[in-house]
């Protein structure tokens, strides 16, 4: 997975079957659907692969418990099929994990115990997992920091857990061994159309300032809370698609939740669901559903996001967190369906949204994580039909992710070339410095960011040790790409500006 490579490609192509335009979880997974059929598919993504919502969830592929409880069938079969599919095909970045709803009532929890029984069900020959009803003794085991006062026991569930943005990545890897081609830093700036019709697309590399006109049969939006802009770029008049939403997340260390058990509050006393959910021995804690007006690529949190967290989880533990137990906040926008009369984005329904404008653009939008190759495969059935492609079956729900033997292998060629780079980065964390080198070599990393924010999650750890790190991380990356120490200076002075919002003052 080599940017240069991949740019080659780009310029001795002629004409594309399928132009994707997004980089995030359901860009990625319809140009590995789309290569893998056969049909000539380049993704562009303007910033980093996985920059925005798709890096930034609560790591968990779930069918969605709440979504059960508002009645959605649909969706949750769909989504706990789709979690079995890639618990199956990506076992090294996903696990299973065990949850645990601390109840309050003897009816609540009857209530929760015959719902998640029927999520059981659901997830038929792809189940993980039995749910089982725990007493208070059994309940503290398992989370042994919950608070006992009022508590009647608990209830245990399964679901799945993945690392995001490492997924993203081996997805747009095992795309490109398809015949792919995928591209960071790459922007759409404009669509060419024939008869109305789009025929090509325009782009620059942001990375050298080269632009490109490519001619392609189909073109496919997939661009997440992005999506208004690329639906405006063809045609003005087109109203808003999406009504985007943020969450926030918190990171704490593993003291203040001892257990490899997650933690899931269905219902806060405002009506939201509430997790707190291990991860590379730290714990997010999250998440809140807030509409916003205008969409970024680095959206802040709010403060009363934050003490809203801070305030409920406190109500379920024994040790109080504050502000400054917080390692890192994170936030991530939800490009939720535009819906009349919806007042509440927690409302808003989580299934997938498409639409083919009268030009042909094929718009791909909502959904969440775990439900992305489903939402890729529908896309790029759309796209073939509006291009005017052969038919070809999806094969995506059988196809392995990734090659994590190939990746041992690479790594070893690096160690081989300079036995030093296996030392850690900081004995707080596994993290390597020949990590860092694959993540250029091999992941397309271009800059200090997309290492620590995405290949390593040190900003989503520990936004203050990944700020201290930055100009090691930027040392060991600018041989591999000729660049020289006014290139690292700058690069640690972007990233630490960055990072200033993910560190709470």
């Amino acid at each position: 997975m080599n940017r240069a490579s991949q740019l080659k490609a780009l310029e001795n192509k002629e004409f594309w079957d399928i132009i994707i335009i997004g980089g995030g979880a359901t860009g990625i997974g319809a140009a590995l659907d789309a290569a893998s059929r056969g049909y000539k598919t380049l993704l562009i993504e303007s910033h980093d692969f996985a920059k925005g919502t798709s890096s930034r969830s609560t790591k968990l592929v779930h069918g969605g418990v709440r979504y059960l409880e508002q009645g959605n069938i649909k969706l949750v079969r769909e989504a706990l099929r789709e979690r079995g599919y890639l618990l199956k095909n990506a076992p090294h970045l996903t696990s299973v994990q065990i949850f645990i709803i601390p109840v309050f009532s003897w009816w609540w929890k009857m209530f929760y115990w015959i719902g998640l029984k029927i999520y059981d069900l659901l997830s038929g020959s792809l189940s993980i997992g039995k749910t089982e009803s725990l007493s208070k003794k059994e309940t503290i085991t398992h989370l042994p920091s919950i608070n006992p006062n009022k508590l009647a026991g608990g209830i245990l569930y399964y679901d799945g857990q993945f690392e995001d943005s490492q997924l993203a990545i081996e997805m747009a890897a095992t795309a490109i061994k398809n015949g792919a081609t995928v591209l960071n830093y790459c922007k759409a700036t404009g669509f060419i159309k024939d008869n109305g019709k789009i025929s090509g697309v325009e782009c620059i590399d942001t990375l050298t300032g080269n632009t490109y006109t490519l001619k392609t049969k189909t073109v496919i939006n997939a661009t997440g809370v992005f999506t208004n802009s690329i639906v405006q770029m063809d045609d003005q008049l087109i109203h808003d698609l999406v009504s985007p939403s943020q969450g926030i997340h918190l990171v704490v260390d593993a003291k203040f939740f001892p257990s490899t058990d997650a933690m899931m509050i269905p219902k806060t006393d405002d009506g939201r669901v509430l997790f707190a959910v291990p991860w590379h021995d730290k714990v997010i804690l999250g998440t809140t559903d807030t509409p916003i007006d205008i969409t970024s690529y680095e959206p802040k949190p709010l403060e009363e996001e934050i003490e809203f967290i801070l305030k409920h989880i406190n109500q379920y533990g024994t040790t109080l967190i504050t502000r400054a137990d917080i390692n890192s906040v994170y936030v991530g926008l939800r490009p939720l369906v535009k819906q009349k009369g919806k007042g509440r984005t927690s409302l808003i329904s989580r299934e997938h949204h498409l639409s083919i404008s009268p030009s042909g653009l094929v718009t791909i939008t909502g959904g969440k994580w775990t439900t992305y190759r489903k939402m890729a495969a529908d896309a790029v059935e759309n796209a073939a039909f509006t291009g005017k492609l052969p038919k070809v079956k999806c094969k995506t729900a059988e196809m392995s992710i990734g090659d994590l033997e190939e990746r041992k292998n690479n790594l070893n060629a690096i160690l081989k070339t300079d036995p030093s780079l296996n030392d850690l980065l900081h004995p707080n964390f596994a993290f390597t410095k020949a990590e860092v080198v694959y993540a250029v070599k091999h992941e397309m990393a271009m800059g200090v960011e997309d290492v620590l924010a995405r290949r390593i999650r040190l900003l989503f750890l520990d936004a203050k040790l990944a700020v201290a790190l930055a100009p090691m991380i930027a040392a060991l990356m600018a041989p591999y790409l000729n660049k020289d120490k006014n290139w690292e200076l700058e690069e640690v002075n972007n990233f630490t500006a960055l990072a200033d919002q993910y560190i709470l003052k």
